[in-house]
């Protein structure tokens, strides 16, 4: 009888303890990352700290994330504003409970360059229930500022059991 597959938090969980202290383990996470959710993955972000409730997520700017005024597409912005916030909240859930996005709003603050960081803090829901919880990442470059602020609301609520 095939095992049934572990829940996204856990499984987020599990790859990251095993991966995340050997040497060049982060990076073999992101990219593992970048194949389960090709598109976000397609920024090239690098996952640089995860634990239930917390995300801090780098992206470096290159050619391939940069608009035609020289600093980081808005796009981009707005996907590792996501990810940092999905990272947050799926590591902190049980295996009962699974997230959606509904709805995501961001102010960009100022041109994005250099290294920047997306970081999202976050409580997790443990209730059975369906509820909705806002979380809000934000974007700071390497001088700490920050580019841009996100709001993002998600749906939580109880996996369906598996039928027969």
């Amino acid at each position: 009888m095939p095992r049934p597959l572990a829940s996204p938090g856990r499984a987020l969980r599990d790859a990251w303890r095993r991966l995340s202290p050997l040497p060049g383990g982060r990076t073999l996470f992101s990219l593992g990352l970048g194949r389960v959710v090709p598109y976000s993955g397609s920024i090239g972000a690098r996952v640089e700290a995860l634990e239930p409730g917390y995300a801090r997520v780098t992206l470096r700017e290159r050619r391939a994330v940069r608009n035609h005024l020289r600093s980081v597409h808005a796009v981009a912005l707005v996907n590792v504003l996501e990810l940092a916030s999905g990272l947050a909240m799926l590591a902190g859930l049980p295996d009962a409970l699974r997230a959606i996005v509904l709805h995501l709003e961001v102010d960009f603050v100022k041109k994005a360059r250099g290294v920047l960081t997306a970081e999202c803090r976050c409580v997790p829901p443990h209730a059975p229930e369906e509820q909705e919880v806002w979380l809000e990442p934000v974007v700071t470059d390497a001088a700490g500022d920050v580019v841009a602020r996100g709001r993002v609301r998600w749906l939580v609520r109880p996996v369906e059991p598996a039928h027969a």
